[in-house]
């Protein structure tokens, strides 16, 4: 089971006693992300889990992105006036109570029923920012519907011309404050573990089916009303194809390995809000966004999921922020966990990150709560933090309050 990588035992101790996570369902008793992670482990089948947690191939890229946290040490400030402290910084000119968005992520209908919904409720609770994948599993206007969201669209561009155009007027209609475009999906990565629970394209393996039959609260939860379907791109796909399995190779067939600028340059062209790019990992290409017309950059992996051996997004975002300076703005998203994870991303550049893996850990574990659960540890821990280190707001980070652990 592929999984974050985990911490060097505690020096203190040798690795012993052995360290336990709360895995019951009091929500509030749950301390920090992995306590969530861990009731996600008991919940889950099998499948879902690699899906939840996998990288691709030797899944490199996925722990480089938690170990480039770990070579960046605090130099904490001691005896400074912390009494009134606040994480609020704003995202895209907009207050914010803390600089972090719930990144999209797709089907998430296999964790539970109408888990787009709930992040999105959880996200409107805690006044951040929820980017829904275009490979969602509840549509744009059940989303758009969330009172207080702060509603974000992310958007892969597949087939004929005509679907995303018509996927960018849908979310333009349903007043998503902004569009996230994809770069780096056109190449499906190679995800091994994705193979192996099945017995053919179309059918999981006898193992997974058991497995599954293990899990009767999930069963009940999220198969109780049939497989998750696509239900934003369905229309297009083929109705030969419109079974889970079918739709989801159809889809990943249909993107265009042509994608290039001029394609970034036809959806700025028809988008009228802000308008983010995501899956930048080279400065090149971030000096060509900078001509692109796009509002921001995401810096980001794919959850480790695409290209492996790749840099993580923490190695390139100071490079990335020299180039573009104060021009654009610029987010990360990969590898958050904790507050201090929010804190060095920002003092590196970072205008604010984006949380995939957190915030589905939440929604795992107690839904629309536990979403809201996963977001408030990192509130906390993020504001606990900034009082250690010495600093009242994030305006006041930068690279001096850290240390590099290698030469970079």
């Amino acid at each position: 089971m592929a999984g974050p990588v985990p911490p060097p035992p505690l020096a203190q101790f040798a690795g012993s006693p052995t360290r336990r996570f709360y895995t019951g369902g009091k929500l509030d008793r749950a301390l920090g992300i992995d306590d969530l992670r861990a009731r996600t482990h008991r919940r889950m089948p099998r499948f879902a889990l690699e899906y939840l947690e996998a990288g691709s191939e030797d899944e490199a890229t996925l722990a480089r992105e938690r170990e480039a946290f770990g070579e960046w040490r605090f130099l904490p400030r001691t005896l400074v006036d912390v009494s009134e402290r606040t994480p609020a910084r704003p995202i895209l000119d907009r207050p914010a109570p803390m600089p972090v968005i719930i990144a999209p992520t797709g089907l998430n209908g296999v964790f539970q029923e109408k888990a787009d919904t709930a992040l999105a409720i959880g996200a409107a609770r805690a006044g951040v920012p929820f980017v829904q994948s275009t490979m969602s599993n509840d549509t744009i206007e059940q989303v758009a519907a969330v009172a207080g969201l702060r509603h974000w669209f992310q958007l892969y561009v597949f087939g004929p011309d005509h679907i995303w155009q018509a996927l960018v007027d849908r979310a333009a209609a349903a007043g998503c404050e902004a569009l996230v475009l994809t770069s780096n999906s056109q190449v499906f990565g190679n995800r091994e573990w994705d193979a192996r629970t099945r017995a053919s394209e179309t059918r999981p393996s006898l193992a997974t089916i058991a497995n599954a039959a293990g899990h009767p609260r999930w069963l009940v939860t999220t198969l109780g009303h049939g497989l998750p379907s696509f239900v934003n791109v369905i229309g297009f796909v083929p109705k030969d194809h419109h079974g889970f399995f079918q739709s989801a190779f159809w889809i990943r067939e249909q993107m265009p390995k042509s994608l290039s600028w001029d394609t970034v340059a036809k959806v700025r062209a028809r988008w009228p809000g802000k308008f983010l790019l995501k899956g930048i990992l080279n400065p090149e290409d971030v000096k060509l966004a900078l001509a692109a017309g796009v509002d921001g950059l995401v810096l980001s992996s794919h959850g480790g999921r695409q290209m492996d051996w790749a840099v993580a997004p923490l190695d390139i975002l100071p490079r990335a922020r020299d180039i573009v300076g104060d021009r654009m703005t610029l987010m990360l998203s990969g590898g958050i966990r904790r507050g201090t994870d929010v804190l060095k991303a920002i003092a590196l550049g970072a205008d604010a990150v984006m949380a995939g893996r957190a915030p589905l850990y939440g929604l795992c574990a107690g839904g629309a709560d536990g979403v809201e659960r996963a977001l408030a540890i990192l509130h906390k821990e993020l504001c606990d933090a900034m009082g250690l280190l010495g600093i009242s707001r994030l305006d006041q980070l930068g690279p001096h309050l850290l240390e590099p652990m290698r030469a970079l």
